[in-house]
């Protein structure tokens, strides 16, 4: 199971523990994650204003994996969305295509239908599956009660998405905690933005939007939160800090990546799954799970 290992931007600068245990749960599970060294920027950050450049963007990573025979895995919500999305609209749109194709001639490359791109929860989801995941679990984390963010982008456009996951009440990060015999914990408003959009532009509101989840996660007494997407955890887990100056309220949830979860149920080592670079500290949780 190979694939062409898109990190994007945020995780290389901000999310290593996400890479670090994204990398040790592929090779547990016999997952080979390709490097790329060309791999650029997906595009999302200029797609609201100018969406022919975004595109250009995502078909250059994506005929450099088609230049390589390999589908795409990436761990960014946003990443995987805009490259699917661009895959899907260059599928049809020839005089799009053309264009993109006349610009790439000049760094040799061609866009052609293709390849595959996938979050590497959908591919633990759909390509791995739960009976290949479990045999390889070797710790209960029954005493653990975690919380699950999707986030907007993992499933949206969910026609981009082949509707693998149902968008209005998705399942599937949820299953994958389970098998680690952690609680899964249901609270209101599990599908809400994380406020990230809006944060380079109002800082506050954005705190407060993320605020209102950690108020309904403290409510519904979780442990921990887990999530898919390096953004959702710039606002949960790096910004958790400032929301509770901002606001005067005390927290202290830890943030956890799936990766980051699934590494401890498979006995690897906290310093394996970057557990120490978590801005909200994790030695309380794993003290749980020593008891």
């Amino acid at each position: 199971m190979k694939y062409a290992f898109f990190l994007g931007c945020t995780i290389p600068a901000r999310a290593r523990n996400y890479e670090l245990s994204a990398r040790k749960v592929a090779e547990t599970l016999g997952i080979d994650l390709i490097d790329m060294d060309r791999f650029m920027c997906c595009g999302f950050p200029i797609k609201g204003a100018d969406r022919s450049a975004a595109t250009l963007m995502a078909a250059y990573n994506l005929a450099l994996a088609q230049e390589k025979g390999l589908d795409i895995c990436s761990l960014c919500s946003s990443c995987a969305s805009q490259l699917a999305e661009a895959a899907h609209h260059l599928s049809w749109d020839d005089d799009e295509r053309a264009r993109v194709n006349e610009r790439l001639s000049a760094v040799g490359l061609t866009y052609k239908e293709g390849p595959r791109v996938r979050h590497f929860a959908r591919v633990l989801f759909e390509e791995v599956g739960a009976e290949t995941i479990k045999a390889h679990l070797k710790k209960e984390l029954g005493g653990l009660r975690i919380a699950v963010h999707y986030g907007c982008h993992y499933l949206k456009p969910s026609s981009i998405h082949d509707h693998f996951d149902d968008v209005e009440d998705p399942v599937s990060i949820e299953e994958l905690v389970a098998l680690t015999g952690a609680e899964v914990v249901d609270y209101p408003g599990k599908k809400r933005c994380c406020g990230g959009p809006v944060l380079p532009v109002d800082e506050k509101l954005a705190l407060s939007v993320a605020k209102e989840k950690l108020d309904s996660l403290a409510d519904a007494g979780a442990n921990a939160l887990c999530l898919v997407c390096p953004f959702c955890s710039v606002m949960y887990d790096g910004n958790q800090k400032g929301i509770e100056s901002e606001f005067g309220v005390t927290y202290n949830l830890p943030v956890l990546y799936l990766t980051q979860v699934l590494g401890l149920a498979m006995g690897l080592d906290r310093k394996e799954l970057g557990l120490n670079m978590n801005v909200v500290k994790t030695k309380e949780l794993l003290e749980r799970l020593a008891e």
